[in-house]
């Protein structure tokens, strides 16, 4: 099994983030969240919550796009944001 490879690239929004995936896929369906509570039946969108400053997901086929709050600085939180996508991910196998 290949390792899973997150790359990071920017937006036009400073607060968010798109984390793309370069092997592996995340589905065929687009999902949004906006909260925690929203994405209580999707592991990998309620372990990207439990990040310190993760407002919302955007889920789609290869990558997620991640928002964050203002007050949190994107230094404070790619590593982790790449760590749980990857681990996730192999977790799954997919």
């Amino acid at each position: 099994m290949s390792e899973t490879r997150v790359v990071v690239q920017g937006t036009p929004n400073p607060n968010a983030a798109k984390f793309v995936i370069e092997q592996g896929r995340l589905g065929d369906e687009s999902r949004s969240y906006f909260g925690a509570h929203e994405a209580a039946e999707d592991p990998l969108a309620t372990r990207l919550f439990g990040i310190e400053g993760v407002r919302a997901l955007l889920m789609v086929d290869n990558f997620i796009t991640v928002t964050k709050t203002e007050n949190v600085s994107w230094d404070d939180m790619v590593r982790e944001i790449v760590s749980v996508i990857e681990e996730e991910l192999e977790e799954r196998g997919a």
